[in-house]
C-alpha cells in the first residue's frame, strides 16, 4: 500500500505542478505589465494649463501661467474657442487636450458658498435697515415683475458700512435666506492674487459661479481691501489690485437691471473708498449700520439669550450698563455669563454672571477680581 500510494502522489504532482507554475507565470507577467505602465507615467512630462485667448484657423494663441502668449497648433480635431482652458505639451507647446471646465481656481478656496439659515428675527434693533434691504435686495429676486411693470430699474447692489461687529454680515445672511439665494461670502482681500490676471479671473469665475447658483447673493466683505481710492502708484502690486478692481467695476456694469444676481458690499472704512464704486447703477443704496442704541441692545440681548436658563436677570440694568457696545459685544457679554456659570457648576445663569461679563468686557474689573474668576 505504501509503495501505491507514493506512485499516486508522484502521478498528482505531475499534473498539478505545471498548472501552478503557468499560473504563477501569469502572475508575474501582469505584474511586470503594470510596473512597466506605472514607470511610463513617471517618464511622461507634466502638461500645462494655458487660457485660449484667440483663435486663427487650426492655431491658437494661448497665454502660459507666467504671463507670455505664443501662437501654437492645435492637435487633432479639438475644437477650440476663446476663453477656454486648455492643456499644451511643455516642450512645442501644442494644444492636445480641452478642460471642459474653464475654471482653473479652485473656487471654494476663495468663497464660501451656502443657504443660510438666519432670520430676520435674529436680527436686533436696525428696522429702518431691514426695511431699505428687503425693497432694494429681497423684493427684486421674489418679485422681479412688480419692478418691469411700474418701470423702474433696482439697483444692482448695495452697500453696508458701519463700525464692525454692528451685524453686516448677519444681514447679508437675513435676506439671502429671506429670498432663498445662494449666499456667496468672498474676502475682497483674496480677490488680490499673485499673478498678472489672476485676480480679473477669479472676479469673473465667482461672477459667473453666482449666475449659474442665481438667485444668488455675492457678500464681498471688507471691500475697502480692493475698492480703496486709486493713487498713481508705481508698485506692480498696486496695478494689478487697480486691475482686480476695475475687472469688479466690470462685471457690476455687465448685470441686467433684473439679473437674479445681487451684490452686498460691507466696509468699515467708508471714507477710503473709490468714488467710481458708489456712483449711480453700481452699489447706488449706501445703507449705514450704526452701534446699536439702548433699544436696540435691549433687543440683541434678549435675542442671543432667549435660549439660556436665566435666574432673576434685570435686563434694563445690563443694558444701562453697556452704552457704546457693539451687537458682537452684546453677544459675547451671553457666552461670557454662561462661562461664569459653568465654572460654579450652575446649571442656570443669574445676574451677578451678566455683570462680572460686563466688567469683564468693558475692561473694568481689576487684578483681584480676574485672580478670583481664573484662580
Amino acid at each position: 500500500m505504501g509503495i501505491l500510494s507514493k506512485k499516486k502522489e508522484q502521478v498528482l504532482e505531475k499534473d498539478i505542478a505545471p498548472t501552478s507554475i503557468h499560473e504563477e507565470n501569469q502572475l508575474l507577467k501582469s505584474s511586470l505589465s503594470y510596473l512597466k505602465t506605472e514607470l511610463s507615467k513617471f517618464k511622461e512630462l507634466p502638461l500645462l494649463v494655458c487660457e485660449a485667448r484667440k483663435v486663427l484657423d487650426n492655431k491658437v494663441m494661448i497665454k502660459v501661467p507666467n504671463g507670455s502668449q505664443f501662437l501654437v497648433n492645435i492637435s487633432g480635431n479639438i475644437k477650440v474657442e476663446t476663453g477656454d482652458t486648455v492643456l499644451v505639451e511643455q516642450r512645442s507647446l501644442t494644444v492636445v487636450q480641452k478642460l471642459e471646465k474653464s475654471r482653473t481656481f479652485d473656487i471654494e478656496d476663495f468663497v464660501i458658498v451656502e443657504k443660510p439659515n438666519i432670520n430676520w428675527s435674529d436680527v436686533g434693533g436696525l428696522e429702518e435697515q431691514i426695511n431699505e434691504i428687503k425693497e432694494v435686495v429681497e423684493l427684486p429676486l421674489l418679485k422681479p415683475e412688480i419692478f418691469k411693470n411700474i418701470g423702474i430699474e433696482p439697483p444692482k447692489g448695495i452697500l453696508l458700512y458701519g463700525p464692525p461687529g454692528t451685524g453686516k454680515t448677519l444681514l447679508a445672511k437675513a435676506v439671502a435666506t429671506s429670498a432663498k439665494a445662494t449666499f456667496i461670502e468672498i474676502v475682497a482681500s483674496e480677490l488680490v492674487q499673485k499673478f498678472i490676471g489672476e485676480g480679473a479671473k477669479l472676479v469673473r469665475e465667482i461672477f459667473s459661479l453666482a449666475r449659474e447658483k442665481a438667485p444668488s447673493i455675492i457678500f464681498i466683505d471688507e471691500i475697502d481691501a480692493l475698492a480703496a481710492e486709486r493713487l498713481d502708484a508705481g508698485v506692480s502690486g498696486e496695478r494689478e489690485v487697480q486691475r482686480t478692481f476695475m475687472q469688479l467695476l466690470t462685471e457690476i456694469d455687465g448685470f441686467k437691471s433684473l439679473d437674479n444676481v445681487k451684490i452686498i458690499g460691507a466696509t468699515n472704512r467708508f471714507d477710503v473708498l473709490d468714488p467710481a464704486l458708489l456712483r449711480p447703477g453700481r452699489f447706488d443704496r449706501l445703507i449705514e449700520i450704526p452701534l446699536p442704541d439702548e433699544k436696540a441692545r435691549m433687543q440683541i440681548l434678549k435675542i442671543h439669550s432667549k435660549r439660556m436658563k436665566l435666574n432673576d436677570v434685570d435686563y434694563d440694568e445690563i443694558v444701562s450698563k453697556i452704552e457704546g457696545f457693539n451687537g458682537a459685544e452684546v453677544r459675547a457679554i451671553c457666552t461670557e455669563a454662561g462661562y461664569f456659570a459653568i465654572r460654579e457648576n450652575r446649571n442656570s445663569i443669574n445676574h451677578d454672571d451678566f455683570s462680572k461679563a460686563v466688567e469683564k468686557l468693558s475692561g473694568k474689573s481689576d487684578d483681584e477680581e480676574y485672580a478670583e474668576i481664573y484662580g
